[in-house]
């Protein structure tokens, strides 16, 4: 029996010039991707229209914003972006939603993080199906009768979260959940399991809620040169999302010396970071590393890869070597698995 790839995807970060996503698009296109996310961390350029720029340009990859913070952006501004993406891409969109980190910046700090996710979603959803039945939530509501005026349709939900109550609601309401920043396989069955306290809440089952993991990615012919800008990019990430791994250990003394350098704004923050830490947490090497670190995720049993900015020391150069190099060398998973995705 033939055994369906698992589809990999691009993650971009919302940092280039009017253009470059479209380039990159075509080019994800081209070499056989799945499809193009784009990040929406804090401050940097909404990503609503680096998505149509995409649509415009491609005509068969998935396309979605991973992911959509309700704290920021209000449930119904969401809808209505997620809206206009499917629209102008023939219905190849996605939304995802996540509570986001570094909210403190800008002086949010949510106090009921699940409960406002789960409003959002309430209302999104109503809003999307288009009939009007409104949505009475805690923290967001929607009164009966309200219509977006153009055309919708509901669109497969993602959910980012790491921990077991974000998980739980994922296996409650959403397609998929991704895991922003990991690239351990010890993960995937962890989350499976907390998949399955939402679905069988929801009379659904675990099995087919896609898990998605995703992480900093720098493929280079020199291992070393790749190894080294993944570890000055992933030093950020890190600070925020290592401890939510229950299944690691690190090294004593680590995360404190990292926030050390980061807060006195050292490029050598993540020169700490050991070789055993950083293949957890990213993608990083030759296209022989970067197709062993993802042949163990899909052996894991992951449902969707995606490799995350800034890809290479040259991002389109990056995205071509992962296509061409690491791409035809990833076979399905060592058993079938029941997620049709």
């Amino acid at each position: 029996m033939t055994v369906e790839r698992v589809p990999i995807t691009l993650g971009l970060q919302t940092d280039k010039p009017r253009g470059a996503y479209a380039e990159l698009a075509v080019l994800a296109e081209d070499l056989g991707f799945s499809g193009v996310s784009v990040f929406s961390d804090l401050l940097y350029q909404s990503s609503i229209v680096p998505l149509i720029e995409m649509a415009w340009a491609t005509e068969r990859i998935r396309l979605g914003c991973a992911c959509w913070n309700p704290f920021t952006l209000h449930p119904y501004e969401i809808a209505n972006q997620a809206a206009l993406l499917d629209a102008h891409s023939g219905g190849r969109a996605y939304l995802g939603l996540a509570r986001g980190s570094w909210l403190g910046g800008i002086g949010l700090r949510p106090t009921r993080p699940l409960a406002h996710l789960r409003d959002a979603v309430g209302v999104i959803d109503a809003l999307l199906a288009g009939a009007g039945e409104g949505y009475a939530g805690e923290h967001f509501r929607l009164d009966e009768g309200v219509r977006l005026v153009s055309a919708s349709r509901p669109i497969p939900l993602l959910i980012g979260s790491w921990g077991p109550r974000g998980a739980a609601l994922a296996g409650e309401f959403a397609e998929e959940i991704k895991l922003g920043g990991c690239a351990n396989p010890a993960m995937i069955a962890v989350t499976r399991e907390r998949l399955r306290v939402g679905a069988d809440r929801a009379g659904r089952r675990a099995e087919d809620i896609g898990i998605v993991l995703g992480a900093v990615t720098v493929i280079d012919r020199d291992r070393k040169t790749a190894r080294s800008l993944a570890r000055r990019e992933v030093a950020m990430y890190l600070d925020v999302i290592a401890e939510l791994d229950p299944t690691v250990q690190l090294p004593e003394g680590l995360l404190p010396e990292i926030r050390e350098r980061l807060r006195d704004g050292r490029a050598d923050a993540g020169e700490v970071i050991p070789d055993e830490v950083l293949d957890l947490f990213a993608f990083a090497g030759d296209p022989d590393d970067i197709a062993a670190q993802a042949q163990r995720l899909i052996d894991a049993g992951v449902d969707r890869i995606e490799f995350g900015t800034p890809h290479g020391v040259d991002e389109a150069d990056g995205i071509a070597l992962l296509g061409r190099e690491v791409l035809p060398r990833l076979t399905g998973p060592s058993a079938p698995s029941s997620n049709p995705r």
